[in-house]
């Protein structure tokens, strides 16, 4: 597939060999066992490689599927309520939303309306509210909300941090502080 009557050949150590007629790197990768591969064709001789080929590709696989599996996937947790939800439900619910949100989840609330409810959704945006000012430290309002004849809905979208990464959130503490807590509890000891 290389149409270039020169090639500046670079060979599997990345070493180059120079300039090089097409005939002259195609004989000297088939002695080698290996394949010519064209890495910029834009060059002026283009510049190609003495590589496995199938190899190459296998490696390059390997690495898509090494960061696809560092990279964090947000899932939508969903959460229903009810307008007249009683308040050990709601807290345990509540409860669940705020551990989505510090997981990095996006949460969906959903208010369920049946009957005569549905003719006010105004109990609705009450319960909405009331969800919003419990978690309001954690999450935010991302769109707005999807009134559908028998639920209202919202997507809840986690606060952005300060910033800090793992690595400066847990850092091992100086050992300054670790002696400084140490004498804070020998002296509360002897206080008792």
């Amino acid at each position: 597939m290389i149409r270039a009557r020169e090639v500046r050949l670079v060979d599997e150590d990345k070493k180059q060999l120079g300039i090089l007629s097409l005939a002259q790197a195609l004989e000297l990768a088939r002695e080698k066992d290996l394949d010519l591969v064209e890495v910029a064709p834009q060059a002026n001789p283009p510049v190609c490689r003495l590589m496995d080929y199938g190899k190459f590709l296998y490696e390059l696989h390997k690495k898509a599927q090494e960061a696809k599996r560092h990279q964090k996937q947000v899932q939508v947790k969903e959460i229903k309520f009810r307008p007249k939800i009683s308040i050990h439900d709601y807290t345990f619910k509540v409860k669940h939303i705020r551990r989505f949100l510090g997981d990095g989840h996006k949460v969906k609330i959903t208010i369920m309306l049946r009957g005569r409810e549905k003719y006010k959704p105004e109990m609705a945006y009450q319960v909405i509210d009331r969800v919003f000012n419990d978690i309001q430290d954690l999450g935010q309002k991302d769109g707005n909300y999807k009134v559908q004849p028998w639920a209202v809905s919202v997507l809840v979208s986690p606060r952005k941090t300060g910033g800090k990464d793992a690595k400066t959130k847990n850092a091992p503490r100086s050992e300054e502080t670790v002696q400084g807590n140490d004498q804070q509890e020998n002296s509360s000891s002897k206080v008792k």
